[in-house]
């Protein structure tokens, strides 16, 4: 290849890299008039967010949520083209038209709320007017803003609900008219307007606003070069602040893409000058970037929808969610690890003296432990102000952070300023890491205001956002008078118009972000629409069950296989919106079927690993497409390498389906936790090393074979132990009110019941049945809804009360308790990785032999 065709090649990635770039916010760049509405409309939705979300407001979430989509309708048509050729520097006519009426017919159920509710399921020619004008316009919207796939997924459904009849018997059902459709969909809160929109309007938007602050103040290029000062002496150091960089960069980023545009482009041509292949490179920003949306406290916002999906408190999420997301970076660390090994690689040169081990597993683990020590820290070592205080604790620990601002700030003004790295430059000196982490110290404290809010206050994830970002806004407005001011560079008042823009391009750039984000919740809550319509939850039960044979494994594996294909198109938000939607409910009822009680949680975690995971699986993975145009390297060959890597993340969810200890659920004491933490960790690394083929050295077949086995057991070790012990034993179903009585409080009953579902058919299943406060038997059996009649070992259902936590468990009238399955009094199934890891110690003395002789000189 000539040079020609070389730079032919980078203009080419160039141009892609620009279109990737611009793809989140709108790639129009219009001038004039056009320029000025693109610029004060996301400005306006973002002010309007900010007073909806302050305790200010009183405005009532079906209000909130069409302002909020008519501004993302509004904003879609202006910024994002309707094809490739259609024109980038001005707005045509068309656009114009299309804006307008797409936000009229959103805010027509804000104008017109009173004379909507006075007519409830029964619209007038006008209402459907107006909610067809919407629906076409919400479709169209989308289709620029994501492209083609949830457009068309939402199509689907759409035919589907009107032409029910026509589909095959397994999942027909009797349809719908037009003017039912239009009604459910558009002027009711069970489609459009529904639950996903109402999470983007009051959780999503703010915390995309407080991303977008923190990187317009400079805490985005702040976190990536403490990353890289921290790890990039290391082997494959580059590569390992990548890792740490996208994490810490999920505070800021609520996509995959931007995670690898914003990390990326400093980290990748690092990597290749420290002798990482241009595929090899990519692939690891890619693997790390998507598992940035893992990563609490953001997830990509499908925390937030998981709180009202899964009915848990954030708090809740976020502990579940912690510890897969831990051993899956730590995992990625191992990896970069083990292909710097392979390829003979050092670290880059750095002006300190080396670290010792136990400094390079701290800092390896920077984005964690900063964390975890920042929200301990805020929890117990400011939790206790609140008591003493009372309401006036909040003032307190306002100015407190005011003073620690002033403060940090002018100790971070001692240091040089953070520069940015030239990717052309041939020889690199590490930055000091000393002044690098002091130089931005401030930059944490509007996370302390964050975690203050959500685990001290108890707020709801809204308002810890809003106060969070108000700090931000603070931050953003002060930051360069007071940095001119403590440098003494000029007059500190000529920072203040400065600052001004860039809080009002941060307000922008916040708003343009969550167009396709607003567009794509509203699309996505057709699909919730049409499944409370049609009833399609029920029969996906039945359709996936005849496919799968029952198997709940193979049913798992459907499942993963419907989010990843989902995923190449969707967005993570609306992707996590359909799967668990029509696949959550499924998991749940056939695992109860075969005796598997599996928690919700456990299930929308399982769905939204592998819509995430789309986002570089080929053909499609659009982070991979990124991660290629700056690397210069093949956007396949780059898709498939990093699902290599995160093949460990794609084995994480059936593991804690399986394994729930894994999500920290039934852990009883501090010893189990430390146990269930050393274990998953130990697995992911060891699987790590069995995928790599590579451990202290090269693996043999069979040793990958015995690691793969050995991290199966550490991950997994009740599979084992249940064939020695059996893990259940069942109890005589005519003893139910002598257990329900001797149970402690809050204690569930693990029920085994058989009897007609709503299509006649006989179905048997294990259901978990709370018992609440302790009292007499028959009396809690009661409480949760069941009323039995029993005559000796035959128990009968006599009734269940309506909305009771047994009807909820889909018990009704003349079923049958079979028996009561207890847990069987048995020794710890931790006990198996005691041979688990005696076979590793085994690997690890024959592998290490055999690095020493391949080390040794060879005889002239």
């Amino acid at each position: 290849m000539t040079d020609t065709d070389t730079d032919k090649k980078d203009i080419a990635t160039d141009d892609q890299l620009q279109q990737m770039l611009q793809s989140d916010s709108g790639a129009r760049t219009p001038t004039g008039v056009s320029a000025w509405v693109l610029w004060a409309v996301p400005l306006a939705w973002s002010l309007f967010q900010l007073w909806y979300a302050s305790p200010f407001s009183l405005m009532a979430s079906s209000t909130a949520r069409p302002i909020h989509l008519a501004f993302a309708i509004f904003l879609a048509f202006l910024a994002y083209p309707a094809l490739k050729r259609s024109p980038q520097r001005y707005i045509p006519l068309l656009d114009w038209v299309f804006a307008v009426a797409g936000a009229c017919a959103a805010l027509y159920l804000v104008v017109f709320y009173d004379d909507l509710a006075s007519r409830p399921g029964n619209p007038i020619l006008q209402d459907l007017i107006m909610g067809g004008i919407g629906m076409i316009l919400l479709l169209e919207a989308t289709r620029r803003a994501l492209g083609p796939p949830l457009m068309v997924v939402a199509l689907v459904f759409l035919t589907y609900t009107l032409f029910g009849p026509y589909f095959p018997d397994v999942i027909a059902h009797q349809g719908a008219s037009v003017q039912k459709l239009l009604t459910h969909q558009w002027l009711t809160s069970e489609g459009v307007f529904g639950v996903a929109i109402g999470v983007s309007a009051s959780f999503v938007f703010l915390f995309v606003l407080f991303g977008s602050l923190l990187e317009k103040a400079g805490a985005g290029n702040y976190f990536i070069q403490v990353a890289f000062s921290l790890l990039g002496h290391m082997r494959g150091g580059p590569a390992k602040a990548a890792v740490v960089a996208s994490g810490l960069s999920g505070l800021i980023s609520g996509s995959s893409i931007a995670n690898v545009v914003t990390t990326g482009t400093f980290t990748i041509p690092l990597m290749k000058r420290v002798g990482f292949p241009g595929t090899k490179a990519g692939a690891v920003e890619v693997a790390a970037s998507t598992n940035g949306q893992l990563t609490p406290p953001i997830m990509g916002a499908a925390a937030f929808l998981m709180v009202e999906y899964v009915g848990i408190s954030y708090l809740e999420v976020i502990k579940h969610a912690i510890l897969p997301a831990l051993i899956s970076y730590v995992a990625l660390i191992y990896i970069v690890h083990l292909e710097a090994c392979k390829l003979g690689m050092k670290g880059l040169p750095r002006r300190e003296e080396g670290a010792t081990l136990l400094q390079k597993l701290l800092v390896m683990m920077t984005a964690f432990i900063s964390l975890a020590v920042l929200s301990l820290a805020v929890y117990y070592g400011l939790g206790w102000i609140r008591e003493p205080l009372g309401v006036m604790a909040t003032p307190v620990i306002f100015l407190m952070l005011v003073v620690a601002y002033l403060g940090l700030l002018w100790y971070g003004c001692q240091f040089p300023p953070l520069g940015m790295d030239d990717p052309e430059q041939e020889i690199l000196e590490l930055p000091p890491v000393g002044q690098t982490v002091k130089s931005g110290l401030y930059f944490l404290l509007p996370v302390v205001v964050l975690v203050w809010c959500l685990t001290v206050d108890r707020m709801s994830p809204g308002l810890a956002a809003f106060y969070a970002t108000m700090f931000m806004i603070f931050i953003v407005v002060t930051q360069r008078p007071l940095i001119r001011m403590f440098r003494r560079e000029g007059r500190w008042q000529s920072g203040i118009r400065e600052s001004v823009l860039d809080l009002a391009d941060g307000l922008v750039s916040g708003a343009r972000n969550m167009i396709g984000i607003g567009v794509a919740t509203a699309a996505a809550g057709i699909v919730v629409g049409t499944v409370t319509l049609t009833g399609i939850g029920l029969v996906m039960t039945e359709f996936v069950e005849f496919i799968s044979g029952g198997n709940l494994l193979l049913m798992l594996f459907f499942t993963a296989v419907i989010s990843l294909v989902l995923g190449m198109g969707l967005p993570t938000t609306a992707n996590y919106i359909v799967v668990s939607t029509l696949m959550a409910p499924v998991i749940v009822n056939l695992g109860a079927a075969q005796g598997l009680i599996v928690p919700l949680i456990a299930v929308h975690l399982f769905v939204f690993y592998f819509g995430i995971l789309a986002d570089d699986t080929p053909p499609v993975g659009l982070a991979a497409y990124a991660a290629a145009a700056i690397s210069r390297s093949d956007p396949i060959k780059t898709g498939v390498q990093g699902f290599t890597y995160d093949i460990r993340t794609a084995v994480l969810p059936f593991m804690f389906i399986f394994n729930t200890n894994l999500l920290l659920i039934d852990i009883d004491s501090v010893f189990h936790l430390i146990t269930v933490i050393f274990g998953a960790v130990a697995a992911m690394l060891i699987f790590a090393a069995a995928t790599q083929g590579w451990w202290l050295t090269k693996n043999r077949l069979w040793e990958t074979a015995a690691l793969l086995l050995i991290a199966f057991t550490l991950f997994r070790p009740g599979f084992w132990w249940d064939e020695l012990y059996p893990p259940l034993q069942e109890v005589e179903a005519g003893q139910i009110v002598q257990l329900a009585e001797e149970a402690p409080k809050d204690a569930t009953l693990r029920l085994s019941v058989e009897g007609e579902n709503i299509d006649g058919d006989l179905e048997r299943k294990i259901v978990m049945l709370p018992l609440g406060q302790p009292g007499e038997g028959m009396a809690r059996l009661k409480s949760a809804g069941l009323n039995l009649i029993i005559e000796g070992n035959d128990v009968e259902v006599d009734y269940v009360d309506f909305g009771s936590p047994a009807q909820e468990l889909g018990i009704d009238f003349g079923w049958k308790v079979l028996g009561i399955e207890q847990e069987a009094d048995r020794p710890a199934k931790e006990w198996m990785m005691i041979p688990a890891l005696l076979l590793l110690v085994l690997i690890g003395w024959l592998q290490r032999a055999r690095r020493n002789e391949s080390a040794e000189p060879t005889a002239a």
